[in-house]
């Protein structure tokens, strides 16, 4: 199982030490998501090496709409093993479902909307996994927390109904907020994920990037540093 991560600037904590504390927590590998105009410095061989565990270099890209995001996609895609999307907007989710170049969906709920039953039969047909995103469950309180567990109802009503692929993460920011397996299958129990559902989905990653390491391996050489300048888009 893997987890999937934003570190340092992206978030507080290392590619390093998030690393250590996944290996700790018995994960496989954990993928570095951190968005594209805040990359990481690491290199994802020696770091793996150094805790045992597999460290997968990914990129989530923001933008403001579809003809950006695709830009940005195409700049990310020939570089990291794993591409995802941020989501939420329905046209960016629309847009992302409909990219085979697109690996994940992330955060395709926002209050509720933005993610329907066409989009999830369009993220099957073209292979693009479906984020369950727990860390509102996980850290919100009061309303949003509410909101947050309705929002995760209802796409795992449509991702089980349409048989959509998906992926499950904690999101975690820091080592600190980083959680066990058996920690996310209880949070999926609330939330209505069977637990092989919640397992099924932490591994989705490891075998996305196997998969997309298979494909690209004779045109993919990984760099001493993974760095993704500024200037290659978010």
């Amino acid at each position: 199982m893997y987890t999937a991560v934003h570190a340092r600037p992206d978030g507080e904590s290392t590619v390093a030490r998030l690393a250590l504390t996944a290996a700790e927590y018995g994960f496989d590998g954990v993928v570095v998501r951190n968005h594209g105009d805040e990359p990481a410095t690491y290199s994802p061989t020696a770091v793996g090496d150094t805790h045992g565990i597999d460290v997968v270099p990914g990129v989530e890209v923001r933008a403001d709409d579809p003809s950006q995001a695709g830009g940005f996609v195409g700049a990310h895609r020939d570089r990291h093993p794993l591409v995802l999307v941020h989501g939420g907007d329905p046209e960016l989710n629309r847009f992302a479902v409909e990219q085979a170049a697109v690996d994940v969906l992330a955060h395709p709920m926002v209050d509720s909307g933005g993610f329907n039953h066409v989009l999830a039969r369009t993220a099957r047909e073209n292979g693009v996994r479906v984020e369950f995103n727990l860390r509102r469950v996980l850290r919100a309180e009061g309303g949003r927390r509410v909101q947050a567990l309705s929002d995760l109802r209802r796409l795992w009503e449509l991702v089980d109904t349409y048989d959509t692929p998906y992926v499950v993460s904690a999101d975690p920011r820091s080592h600190l907020q980083l959680r066990a397996p058996r920690e996310l299958q209880a949070v999926g129990d609330v939330v209505g994920l069977p637990e092989a559902a919640v397992e099924h989905g932490l591994a989705e990653w490891g075998r996305l990037a196997e998969r997309n390491r298979a494909r690209d391996s004779d045109a993919f050489v990984e760099p001493g540093v993974w760095r993704v300048s500024e200037d290659d888009g978010r």
